[in-house]
């Protein structure tokens, strides 16, 4: 059971620190609450649930093709980019009104954190140095059916990460004022877009530096 446990708080501590999906994840939830930021992190979760298969069954190092690398780097440059334009640009929809619920798609918050995380080649080398060396360990001390439920573990705790962010973020809307939600959006929004821009960078490398 303690080691259950660990597994739950390392898939915590793997959410916690800042990248593009709790950027997105907050701006979600300041404009739409807990459903439509926790919908970012559920479709963040199912790409990072794609890559540990990927690992699990030994195919992640079809990834390493440079060509492959390049697609992936742009893809989430554009991404992240249009999702973080999109923010900043819709920060003045952020009213007293709008606060109060929000007719965005749950569907689409769900597929933008699920491309984030995808086109993410920081995951792939993420799942593939950590989850990679978990199941090299694990593997040759546990059996298989031990195996799955403590990977499982790993994605509950990301999952419970997921639920702190959604939660913060939906509380922040109802305490805060307008102008500082608007603030935070920014903000959330350039983080984005900086994200986007560093992905840029490692493609236009790759392509003419490599």
């Amino acid at each position: 059971m303690n080691v259950f446990i660990g597994y739950i708080f390392l898939g915590l501590s793997l959410s916690a620190p800042l990248g593009p999906i709790n950027a997105a994840q907050l701006d979600k939830g300041l404009r739409g609450g807990f459903m439509h930021a926790w919908a970012v992190g559920l479709g963040a979760v199912s790409a990072d649930i794609i890559y540990m298969l990927l690992v699990y069954f030994g195919l992640i190092h079809l990834l390493d093709d440079p060509f492959v690398k390049v697609f992936l780097w742009l893809f989430g440059f554009f991404v992240l980019v249009y999702t973080g334009v999109d923010s900043i640009k819709n920060t003045g929809d952020i009213s007293v009104a709008g606060l109060r619920g929000s007719d965005a798609s749950l569907s689409r918050s769900y597929v933008s954190g699920f491309l984030m995380s995808l086109f993410n080649p920081l995951s792939i080398l993420f799942w593939l140095g950590i989850y990679g060396s978990i199941l090299a360990e694990a593997a040759s001390n546990y059996p298989m059916q031990q195996l799955l439920i403590y990977s499982g573990a790993i994605v509950l705790g990301i999952l419970l990460w997921d639920v702190t962010m959604a939660a913060a973020s939906s509380l922040f809307r109802k305490f805060l004022t307008v102008r500082v939600l608007q603030v935070i959006s920014v903000l959330s929004g350039l983080s984005l877009i900086g994200f986007g821009f560093y992905f840029g960078v490692q493609a236009a490398r790759l392509l003419f530096f490599h």
